[in-house]
């Protein structure tokens, strides 16, 4: 469910607005904590959980660790005493946001591209094919979008009425993930010293100011600043590839870059602090795969991995959006770019000023670095690594046409839960086999609050493929266990969006052993590896402005799952080291056309009965 973005009315006991801190944070500070399930809880569900991904033997097994792990006066028991310990602590608003922040980000090794990062493509504007306008356009509604996050008015949203935490929106522009060695480090600068963005053409960056005395450029004035970059950028050395490498490897080479030259030290900054990053592409990617590639990777230069947000525009006016996770969701950047992209399209801003740009705001000012030969030799090296990382990698987007959300919610189904049984369905048809799958579920309604683990396959999702496999089954049949596979998906997430899942928690318990203490028989328990090893990676983010919208796999046996449903299309980025991705395509398209027909053969029969 997306969040919705108005104000509420009647909230519960307990939330309070607290005015001082401005509209977007006032109810911040009275949001409650992440809760810590009961261990009973957590032990039942997981057990559920991993049922049906298991042997008979290999459960019986799993369910002895299990009950160890739960049984009065276990070491099971000491570490949730612990974590409760960890919870009520005032100098933590979150158990789990630390510790999350740096096992799942910033001390994860492996390149931002593609195992952290992520992209929209935006629909096309027909009144913005020339780049230079389309950037423009771009650029003057983030930052109006921009104007109310620093001023702290923005409305904050709310799922099931309640508010949610907006905290992340902090780390949203200025700022920059920094690479070190073991583990990176968030930077964040100060709004009001730094009113620049930075444009990249060529690889050339450009600072460019947003401000001038004190007040916002214009639409038209940011287009003479497009312009200008269009016509004075000339192709340079790409430095920016070095943000594709391994970040170790990345640390090395910054440090190589910032003590080759002072003035390398400048440049790094200003690209730092820079509200966001505009790449002006020479690509004109015309199908919507060409157009996920180009977002998602292009050619690894032209771009800063490292920054929060960078919207990309293309030399046949098509743009897109790319986001690095390390501090933020989601649900955040998807809410600023569908906001700009109704903006635009609704022409809600001021697009057409007719009032000449103020000649008295400067031009665009090249940043440049002074490469040694090591740096070069960085720059070779990052560029080869990328291209070998990224040709293990195939992409293939299915736009299915067939119904949407619309159709689904005649079906009386959740449109999630829905899709979520129509990938579940072709992994089967592929594989012949249901195998453990991550859904992201938003647990925001919480303080500091990020996302938590909805356990895809349950026994009702397995025996609704089974059952759609054998040439026995009755329509009739598939029907009733696919709603049971549904309702059974619908009551999970909604646990897991109250902060009840599994895994955050045993994750939790499992950072608080101590040295000394022996790891309890449920973490070494092979079932406890393998269900959550996930072989589909999946999520949901949906905008009748986006075209596209996706990421990597997480294992390499695995699959990466984007989708958005639409009011009448559901699309689907496929993203696997080179398992299939054609046939994926296939197997989706397939099942979702099987799920209709038995569902329209269900209401075929109503209808008769009714007659």
């Amino acid at each position: 469910m997306a969040p919705q973005r108005r104000a509420q009315s009647g909230l519960p006991a307990g939330y309070k607005e607290d005015n001082t801190k401005g509209a977007m944070l006032r109810y911040e500070e009275s949001l409650p904590k992440l809760p810590v399930p009961t261990l009973e809880e957590t032990a039942k569900r997981y057990l559920k959980s991993i049922h049906p991904l298991l042997s008979k033997s290999e459960y019986e097994q799993s369910k002895k660790a299990v009950d160890a792990f739960v049984a009065p006066n276990s070491l099971g028991h000491t570490l949730q005493e612990r974590l409760l310990a960890r919870r009520d602590d005032p100098q933590y608003k979150n158990w789990l946001s630390e510790w999350w922040n740096h096992a799942a980000y910033l001390a994860y090794r492996d390149p931002v591209v593609p195992y952290v990062s992520y992209f929209y493509s935006h629909r096309d504007d027909r009144k913005r094919r020339d780049p230079v306008k389309r950037a423009a356009a771009i650029a003057t509604s983030v930052l109006a979008f921009k104007k109310q996050v620093d001023e702290g008015v923005l409305e904050p949203e709310y799922m099931k009425k309640l508010p949610m935490a907006m905290s992340s929106y902090e780390w949203m522009f200025n700022a920059c993930r920094v690479p070190a060695k073991g583990v990176d480090h968030p930077a964040k600068y100060a709004w009001k010293e730094n009113q620049h963005i930075v444009v990249v053409r060529k690889n050339m960056f450009f600072k460019v100011p947003t401000h001038h005395n004190g007040t916002l450029l214009s639409n038209k004035e940011l287009e003479h600043q497009f312009a200008r970059v269009y016509q004075t950028a000339e192709r340079t050395a790409p430095v920016g590839v070095l943000t594709t490498e391994n970040r170790d490897v990345w640390a090395d080479m910054h440090a190589r870059l910032v003590g080759g030259n002072a003035a390398n030290k400048a440049t790094l900054q200003a690209i730092e602090s820079a509200s966001f990053l505009v790449c002006l592409d020479d690509a004109s990617p015309v199908t919507l795969t060409e157009r996920a590639h180009q977002y998602w990777h292009g050619d690894g230069s032209n771009r800063w991995f490292d920054k929060p947000l960078q919207f990309i525009v293309n030399d046949n006016g098509t743009s897109g959006f790319m986001g690095e996770h390390s501090m933020m969701d989601g649900t955040p950047t998807h809410r600023l770019n569908d906001t700009i992209m109704s903006w635009i399209f609704g022409d809600k801003l001021d697009f057409a000023n007719p009032a000449e740009p103020r000649s008295s705001i400067p031009d665009p000012a090249p940043l440049k670095f002074h490469l040694s030969k090591e740096n070069l030799l960085d720059i070779a090296k990052a560029t080869t690594d990328h291209v070998a990382v990224m040709s293990q990698h195939e992409l293939r987007v299915e736009a299915y046409q067939g119904y949407g959300k619309a159709l689904m919610k005649k079906f009386r189904c959740s449109p999630d839960a829905y899709v979520q049984m129509v990938i579940q369905l072709a992994y089967h048809k592929f594989h012949g086999k249901s195998r453990p799958t991550y859904e992201s579920a938003a647990t925001r309604r919480f303080q500091e609050g990020r996302t938590e683990t909805c356990r895809t396959v349950s026994d009702e999702s397995v025996a609704f493929c089974a059952a759609m496999a054998h040439p026995l089954t009755t329509p009739e049949e598939c029907v009733r266990l696919f709603r049971k596979a549904v309702e059974g998906h619908v009551e999970y997430i909604s646990m897991a969006g109250e902060g009840k899942g599994v895994d955050r928690h045993l994750f939790g318990l499992k950072k608080l052993l101590r040295e000394g203490e022996q790891v309890p028989e449920l973490f070494r328990d092979p079932a406890y590896g393998y269900s959550s090893t996930w072989y589909i990676s999946s999520s949901q983010l949906s905008s009748e402005f986006f075209n596209g919208y996706g990421w990597s796999q997480v294992v390499d046996e695995g699959w990466g799952i984007a989708y958005m449903i639409n009011e009448n299309s559901i699309q689907f980025n496929i993203v696997s080291k080179n398992l299939g991705c054609e046939r994926m395509a296939f197997y989706l398209n397939e099942a979702a056309g099987d799920v209709r027909d038995i569902l329209m053969a269900e209401g075929a029969v109503e209808a008769k009965a009714k007659l």
